[in-house]
């Protein structure tokens, strides 16, 4: 727990020197651009310095009179990211108004422009629109790896945005309140996190456990299906990598602790890793988020039994109660720029949460929530 304390104390003070180099007119980093199109599969390349367009230079979050056009970058949660990854896509490709796959008349209709889809959405922060396809008023790049690494790219500076499926608090619970008041938090949608088997386990009749059945799966106190109705067969246990918001996720909503114990048989990476191991094994058991469950394909859910109240996938899995649902985040530091607000209100439109979040199976922030995190990146912030 030391080792922790000194490293999250050393990636508070180098996002502090890039912020202070960066106010005395100092080269700083911004973020790692692949230049794509925004899906690079997980890009890990070394940061790279942003240049504005204008001859400054800028870190994430900073203000700047000189309208910001560099690559706008974020890293993070495998499970924010067919949310944001989806959104800048959509954002590089710039469609005109009427394409019917990415932009179709009724959507521009709705928002009364017969602009394209990134320069209406820029236009409202002041950015000029371009006119041209795939050149939209600014990029944005995502890359994939999990929720500790976005956070901490957010914290040095390496990237603009930082997708979470866990919170900054459970993600450094060594961090004073001082540190995580620097995070600017942006919901962006829900996830119900749902449990999932192998094909061969649900087909053999293994349709629902109970959270305690769970707790004890992932301590190793019940090690095969025989005892909870199913083949004699021992349970693989799979689980996401330590750091992944997923499990932080996992062990703060069924344990009751971020940091509690458990002992799975096997951690991946990211969820499109765990989603191929639970396809290929036949005995297997894992957490996992929303977007990845294939009900009818090699990933099936399993019903969870809490309290008495059974809690089933395309059925209440989204319901407020239901102990596994979880925010998924797209974090910002210190002030939120002019051009992550411009993204960011994009993801929380109308277009963005029917698109990007209930396109990728979780659900969309309800209407309440929705407003709450608008004000955040209005445009009249910005005037």
């Amino acid at each position: 727990m030391a080792q922790d304390s000194t490293r999250l104390s050393d990636l508070v003070s180098r996002r502090k020197f890039i912020a202070t180099a960066g106010a005395a007119g100092v080269a700083t980093v911004a973020g790692c651009s692949s230049g794509g199109d925004g899906d690079n599969g997980g890009d890990t390349s070394e940061p790279t310095t942003a240049d504005t367009g204008s001859g400054q230079e800028t870190t994430a979050g900073e203000q700047s009179s000189e309208m910001d056009t560099s690559v706008l970058t974020g890293d993070g949660s495998s499970t924010v990211f067919p949310i944001t990854n989806t959104g800048a896509s959509y954002w590089n490709s710039n469609p005109e108004a009427g394409d019917g796959d990415y932009w179709p008349t009724e959507w521009a209709d709705e928002y009364g422009t017969d602009m394209r889809l990134a320069d209406y959405f820029a236009s409202q922060y002041g950015y000029e629109a371009t006119g041209e396809r795939s050149n939209p008023p600014f990029r944005v790049s995502i890359a994939l790896s999990h929720s500790g690494t976005g956070i901490e790219g957010v914290m040095e500076g390496r990237v603009d945005i930082g997708d979470a499926s866990a919170s900054a608090a459970d993600e450094l619970p060594d961090a004073d309140d001082s540190t995580l008041d620097d995070f600017v938090d942006h919901v962006v949608g829900v996830d119900g996190q749902p449990i999932v088997v192998s094909r061969e386990i649900r087909d053999a009749g293994v349709e629902s456990i109970t959270i305690e059945e769970l707790r004890q799966i992932y301590r190793q106190e019940i090690t095969n299906w025989s005892e909870l109705g199913g083949p004699d067969r021992e349970i693989l246990a799979l689980g996401r990598a330590e750091g992944s918001g997923t499990d932080t996720s996992f062990r703060a909503n069924v344990y009751g602790d971020p940091e509690a114990p458990i002992s799975p048989d096997q951690r991946f990476g990211q969820n499109q890793q765990l989603q191929q191991a639970i396809s290929q094994a036949d005995n297997a058991i894992a957490y996992i988020a929303l977007a990845f469950v294939q009900p009818d394909g090699d990933v099936p859910p399993l019903d969870l039994v809490i309290d008495g109240t059974t809690y089933s996938y395309g059925d209440n899995l989204g319901a407020a109660e239901y102990p596994l649902s979880r925010d998924l985040h797209a974090y910002t530091w210190q002030d939120t720029s002019r051009k992550e607000a411009a993204f960011i209100n994009f993801v929380l439109s109308d277009f963005g949460q029917e698109i990007f979040v209930q396109g990728n199976d979780y659900f969309a922030l309800p209407d309440d929530r929705l407003q709450t995190q608008r004000e955040k990146v209005a445009p009249s912030n910005y005037e």
